[in-house]
Order: C-alpha cells, then sequence, then structure tokens
C-alpha cells in the first residue's frame, strides 16, 4: 500500500421522491402534514470522503456524485474518473464495500490499468467502519427530511446543499473519519486536536 496517498473511502446510497419521514416540532394540536405525489422516481448518489495519510494539513477531502437510477460497473468507472480529476491523479487507496459491481470483471481489470489506484475491501456487514455512511445520515435527518418534493431535482438540490454544508464546516468530515474508530495518523487531524 502506498504509504504517501489519500485514503478514500467511497459509497453509494439512493434518494427518491418518497420523503425521509423524520420526527418535527409543531404548534400543540397542529399536527403537521406532510403531503406528497407518490413517486418511486429515484437517485443515487455517491460520496468519496479522504484524507492524505502523511499531510494533514491539506485537510479532508469531499467528492460527491449524483444520477439518476442507479449504480453499476460502468457508472461507478465514470465516478472514479472524477474521483481520479479530483484528487489530481495523486495516489489514492480506495476503501469500498463488497457491492458486486465494485469486484466485477469489468471493474477489476479498468482497476489494473490505473497506476494511481488501489482498491480495498472494507469486511462485510461493517458499515460503520466507512464514514460515508455518517454523511449520509446526515443528509437524509437534515436536507431530505420531510422534503416533499415534486421532481428529482428538488431532491438533487437539498443534497447538494447538504454537501456543501458538510464540505464548509471544517469539523464534520473530520469527525465522519474519527468516528469510524479506525487509526488516523496523527490521532488528532489538525482540527480536531484537543489542545484547541
Amino acid at each position: 500500500m502506498n504509504t504517501r496517498a489519500w485514503i478514500v473511502f467511497l459509497d453509494e446510497s439512493g434518494v427518491s421522491l418518497l420523503p425521509q419521514i423524520r420526527r418535527t416540532y409543531a404548534p400543540r394540536g397542529r399536527t403537521p402534514l406532510l403531503r406528497h405525489r407518490l413517486n418511486w422516481k429515484r437517485a443515487s448518489m455517491a460520496a468519496a470522503l479522504g484524507y492524505h495519510s502523511t499531510d494533514f494539513d491539506r485537510g479532508p477531502r469531499l467528492c460527491f456524485h449524483l444520477k439518476p437510477g442507479s449504480y453499476d460497473t460502468i457508472a461507478l468507472i465514470e465516478v472514479l474518473e472524477q474521483v481520479k480529476a479530483f484528487y489530481r491523479g495523486e495516489p489514492v487507496v480506495l476503501v469500498w464495500d463488497g457491492l458486486s459491481a465494485h469486484w466485477s470483471r469489468a471493474m477489476r481489470a479498468w482497476v489494473t490499468e490505473q497506476d494511481w489506484l488501489t482498491l480495498e475491501r472494507l469486511p462485510a456487514y461493517a458499515p460503520e467502519l466507512n464514514p460515508v455512511e455518517l454523511l449520509w445520515s446526515s443528509l437524509k435527518k437534515r436536507e431530505l427530511a420531510n422534503l416533499a418534493g415534486d421532481h428529482l431535482a428538488d431532491v438533487a438540490d437539498a443534497t447538494e446543499q447538504g454537501v456543501h454544508r458538510i464540505n464548509h464546516n471544517q469539523h464534520l468530515p473530520w469527525s465522519y473519519l474519527a468516528h469510524t474508530g479506525l487509526t488516523i495518523q496523527p490521532p488528532h487531524p489538525p482540527n480536531l486536536r484537543k489542545d484547541q
């Protein structure tokens, strides 16, 4: 494994026009009603959250991708091309789960041609080790909570606002990484050091 590489966690999730129902507050006696069209249109999103293994001053970096429908191997290769551009071709150790599209024959053939990319697999049934799961949770509890959009563009806009919120908070991406319990050197990344 390249010791001077970006360590990047990637995960996918789905959103639809069906709202993410969450508790909310309302005046006593006025139960909020959520009206929406029963529509199953779906979009998929992928996020890659990474940090540099030796230069923590570079900070965590978040790359985001959204598309209608679902991801297959070809679509994931397009996402990885975006990740390559995002990290400017620097070495990347990509950590992701055992989704069949991640380890398909076509994906493995494509990866062997990439000198910038090394793949590592998360253990099965261990989503808590992927910090991107916390990002999805944050988006679904805040920007997407009780959102009854008429079009997928409404959901896409709300999702992108959430990604901007996370990117503009210097502590959130580090906290997602630290919450996994994985060893990140130094033990307290620059913006989470205890002496601050």
